[in-house]
């Protein structure tokens, strides 16, 4: 697929949606939500390249070659789809609509760390992003020395979850963060990483759900805001009481939400 094996599942019948994981996770991210949503669609879950059971291939990787990934794998369950995407993977999406809207019969983004958009318009904010980005180097600079899960283990507790938080992960959980710590570092050195066209972004004129949890980070929130600005909307879909991995911290809401939002743009067509 694009030059690479990409592992991938499909499950359910109905119109395709494709469901695009973060960094340092897999498809199994998805797995509380698969169930609900693979009633009434066909869905497809990957592992972005580096990813678990998706080839590694030498080299430092790009984000384009993730979009590019995703263009394949929509091609071929059958364009256009429904996408919907977390994180980096919410990165990963929106910059494939800006290249190639035409792919999507909707998209849904959740958090997208897409710094850049949001850089200098708020010193404040900029000191903040500034400090976690610091604490984020110190993760990667960890697993760059070949300490993979103790960079996992940083990642979790110091910039996700909280102290604590690896300790209650399932072992599963944990090893999945430790064997993908190398790509989550490889991400981070691709130099347009945390960017995107926002005029070109602006071309995809699809039915569109943009959203932020009250729990997160407060760059997040402003970053999508901006992106919900520069595709006409006035602001993101706020999820009270969500941080940045709704679809594991509340499954249910998060998977109802989504397939409300797909079939009311099934209904718009």
């Amino acid at each position: 697929m694009n030059g690479v094996d990409l592992f991938h599942e499909i499950r359910g019948e109905g119109e395709p949606l494709v469901l695009v994981h973060g960094s340092w996770t897999d498809h199994t991210a998805w797995q509380a939500v698969l169930p609900r949503l693979a009633a009434d669609h066909r869905v497809l879950v990957y592992d972005r390249r580096g990813h678990s059971l998706s080839e590694r291939p030498p080299g430092r990787g790009t984000r384009v070659q993730d979009e590019d990934d995703l263009a394949a794998l929509v091609e071929m369950i059958g364009a256009p789809v429904h996408v919907a995407a977390s994180s980096f993977g919410a990165s990963v999406a929106l910059g494939l609509a800006a290249r190639r809207p035409e792919l999507f019969l909707s998209l849904a983004a959740h958090e997208p760390p897409l710094n850049a958009v949001v850089a200098g318009d708020d010193p404040g904010l900029d000191r903040v992003m500034r400090e976690a980005q610091a604490r984020v180097d110190g993760v990667l600079a960890d697993v760059r020395a070949g300490d993979e899960e103790g960079g996992a283990r940083r990642f979790v507790e110091e910039i996700v979850f909280g102290p604590g938080a690896w300790e209650r992960m399932p072992d599963a959980v944990r090893a999945t963060f430790t064997a993908n710590a190398p790509t989550a570092s490889d991400e981070q050195d691709d130099p347009d990483w945390d960017r995107v066209d926002l005029a070109a972004l602006a071309g995809y004129t699809g039915p569109l759900l943009l959203t932020r949890g009250t729990e997160s980070a407060p760059w997040f929130a402003a970053i999508a805001d901006r992106l919900a600005r520069a595709l006409g909307r006035e602001r993101a879909v706020v999820l009270d009481g969500e941080g940045h991995v709704p679809h594991l911290s509340g499954p249910a809401r998060y998977a109802e939400g989504l397939a409300a939002f797909v079939a009311s743009a099934t209904r718009s067509r």
